[in-house]
């Protein structure tokens, strides 16, 4: 079930925040891990580290480094701010200790009672990480920037946030003003038990007028029709509307995907709105040119969607340019907006109307 293996540290350099990467010698070949100090600890040139090998033996994008599980020689490891009493990654070795917003050692356990409503506030549910970045980009340029953008990351990706290298370049450019992470998701502004306490401190503890759904870098998939973590994205539909919010699905959109699954509005957003989101969701197109439009029309009338749930288009363009304006480069399956356009487009457009959205609730 798992492989690790020794190796020797000859340099380290920042991944993240919080993490960093080493170059390391196993078994006699140059290569590259990860080290999650507050759970390891720190290592260094000269330290032996003992590595998880396993989605790199096997070839895997998922979780596909190495990681550094200890330094050896090192006889014991005290991390322990502050308090919390809440479990992430639990029964496992690397357990994680974390004051969740619903304890009752919690500044925000009064907020989190008192919760009651979303208020309409627009959620957008989105299946991958890299749509975040065109979605808070979109809501930005619509609403403005004192619109507070909170990003709620669940577990069926990456459980540490740190991984992500765009949540910080997204907070830096004042595209998100807060993070929080639900489940075995662990490391943001606030952690939460589940999406439902996640979505009501959204909303209560840090302010959000917009909210964003989506995993953590990576996911699972296997090409059957529910054998993928994005699953989740209508879970966070159902959830929104629950607390009553407004569900916002960011549809999957491609034409430079070469997988047949996932050209034009991929399976697994189709999988999501005929048989996943029980609620009534705003599914947003983007602007594009007329056959492709036309194709993403007919996909969603063959599923039953356009009856399910209210089909609105909106120009995703600003999201992009947005992106542009700021620096930030995002991909998707390695292609950007210039190689894969109406990915970015159709985020972009979700943002737009969670944009429009909030300046009116």
């Amino acid at each position: 079930m798992i492989r690790a293996r020794t190796g020797v540290v000859k340099s380290v350099t920042p991944f993240g925040p919080g993490v960093v990467k080493a170059d390391v010698v196993c078994e006699g070949k140059a290569a590259e891990a990860l080290c999650y100090e507050a759970l390891t600890g720190p290592c260094a040139p000269g330290d032996e580290v003992v590595m998880n090998t396993t989605a790199v033996e096997l070839g895997l994008g998922t979780g596909g480094h190495h990681f550094v599980m200890w330094v050896a020689g090192r006889e014991g490891l005290d991390m322990w701010p502050g308090p919390g009493h809440i479990m992430k990654i639990r029964y496992t070795p690397v357990q994680v200790r974390c004051l969740a917003v619903e304890e009752e050692a919690s500044p925000h356990r009064q907020a989190m009672e008192a919760f009651s409503s979303l208020d309409g506030a627009p959620v957008v549910a989105c299946e991958l990480h890299s749509m975040i970045a065109p979605v808070a980009a979109g809501i930005k340029e619509t609403a403005g920037n004192t619109t507070r953008v909170v990003y709620v990351m669940t577990d069926g990706g990456a459980l540490p946030l740190a991984y992500s290298r765009l949540v910080p370049e997204l907070r830096e450019k004042g595209l998100l003003d807060s993070v929080i992470t639900c489940g075995h998701a662990f490391g943001g502004d606030l952690e939460a038990v589940s999406l439902y306490s996640a979505l009501a401190a959204a909303r209560t503890c840090a302010q959000g007028d917009a909210i964003i759904v989506a995993m953590g870098p990576g996911q699972a998939g296997t090409g059957t029709k529910y054998g993928f973590s994005g699953i989740q994205q209508g879970e966070a539909a159902n959830a929104a509307y629950s607390l009553g919010g407004t569900p916002v699905v960011a549809p999957r959109v491609s034409f430079s995907d070469g997988r047949v699954r996932h050209f034009g509005v991929s399976h697994h957003t189709r999988t999501v709105l005929s048989r996943v989101a029980l609620a009534r969701c705003l599914v947003v197109l983007p602007e594009l040119g007329r056959d492709e439009w036309r194709r993403l029309r007919l996909q969603l009338v063959e599923d039953g969607i356009d009856r399910r749930h209210v089909v609105l288009v909106e120009d995703g363009r600003p999201a992009v340019e947005r992106l542009r304006r700021e620096g930030i480069h995002v991909g998707t399956m390695g292609r950007g907006p210039d190689e894969d356009p109406a990915f970015f487009l159709a985020a972009g457009a979700a943002g737009v109307l969670a944009g429009k959205i909030a300046s009116a609730t």
